[in-house]
């Protein structure tokens, strides 16, 4: 059976004979379903009951059923009925059905790929290469490449088996920048079936710099594209800036509150230097706190130190005799330095 046949289409016939007469001669043919049961198989085939006439019921695709097989049952009329099984397989063959498929370049319609040559290539240069593929099988799937038009045809050469593009001649300075070339992929099908790929080659004078003449459509892209990138580089620089600014922010409140903090240590009674404390009872208590006057000699130009004295702060009269707290001989001791 070929692909893509018709539905309903008459393939074959199975027949059976008995040698019984009468009712018991007639024979009714039926399926017989798979044990597997993985095949839809009646929904590729049916059979007449009467005649054992087998018209597909739909249309097969080579590349997707190559071959299957399906058991026919033919029964005769007695009682009991007495059958046979015939084992019947189809064979689906390959209709050239499928057009080459360009995988590249890409012929989708998209942004054009361009394949840069060099002006100093020599003939022969391997320029790119067109590669496709076919669907089918066999010989319907063997292809072959031809140069179909060309911006200048004898600038470029197509080799028929692989889809190479190489040059042709030395490339002159009056040749185009920009070379458009429409190569035909065919395959050996019959008849045979065909697809166009379109190329674009620049000629450049050197891979450092390929874009330096390019048409004004592919300016405009490179136009894009560097907005693009100065876009991106004004944002992640802002960005970058906030953040240093953020961090500079909560150092300088960190450090802030640790002065204070500090600042406040020094001056509070209980920081690191406290009064001079005295044990003014003999038993090992501390009493009063003293505090000290410096006394300069007046009239000294250099502010020479005189004496150091202690200035005691007046206590309440001692309990029991009345006396002010002056009298205490352990209070009553001084200090002067001449």
């Amino acid at each position: 059976l070929q692909e893509n046949n018709s539905p309903a289409l008459h393939i074959g016939s199975v027949s059976a004979k008995d040698r019984d007469s009468g009712i018991n001669a007639k024979v009714t043919y039926s399926l017989l379903p798979p044990e597997n049961g993985d095949l839809p198989l009646f929904s590729y085939i049916s059979i007449n009951s009467d005649n054992g006439h087998l018209y597909a019921l739909r249309s097969l695709d080579y590349e997707a059923l190559q071959a299957f097989q399906f058991t026919v049952i033919a029964a005769d009329g007695g009682s009991p009925s007495l059958s046979s099984q015939a084992l019947v397989e189809v064979v689906v063959q390959d209709m050239n059905d499928n057009s080459p498929f360009v995988l590249y370049p890409l012929q989708n319609g998209t942004a054009p790929c361009n394949d840069l040559v060099p002006r100093a290539a020599e003939p022969g240069y391997l320029v790119t290469k067109v590669v496709a593929v076919d669907r089918d099988w066999g010989q319907n799937s063997w292809l072959s490449y031809q140069l179909l038009k060309a911006t200048d045809p004898g600038l470029f050469t197509v080799w028929a088996h692989n889809g190479e593009v190489r040059t042709a001649r030395p490339i002159s300075d009056r040749d185009a920048i920009k070379q458009r070339l429409l190569v035909l992929v065919k395959d050996n099908g019959q008849p045979p079936l065909s697809t166009a790929a379109t190329l674009n080659v620049l000629l450049v004078d050197g891979f450092s710099e390929p874009y330096m003449q390019l048409p004004d459509a592919l300016k405009e892209q490179v136009q894009t594209d560097s907005l693009t990138t100065y876009l991106v580089i004004s944002l992640a620089s802002v960005s970058f800036l906030f953040l240093v600014s953020v961090i500079i922010f909560i150092a300088i409140r960190l450090w802030k509150r640790k002065k204070d903090a500090t600042d406040a240590a020094h001056f509070n009674s209980n920081g690191p230097f406290p009064g001079h404390l005295v044990d003014v009872s003999g038993t090992g208590t501390l009493s009063q706190n003293y505090q000290y006057e410096v006394c300069l000699t007046t009239g000294s130009a250099t502010s020479e130190f005189k004496f150091l004295k202690p200035i005691i702060p007046t206590l309440p009269p001692a309990e029991g005799n009345g006396k002010d707290s002056t009298e205490n001989p352990h209070l009553r001791n001084s200090f002067c330095f001449t």
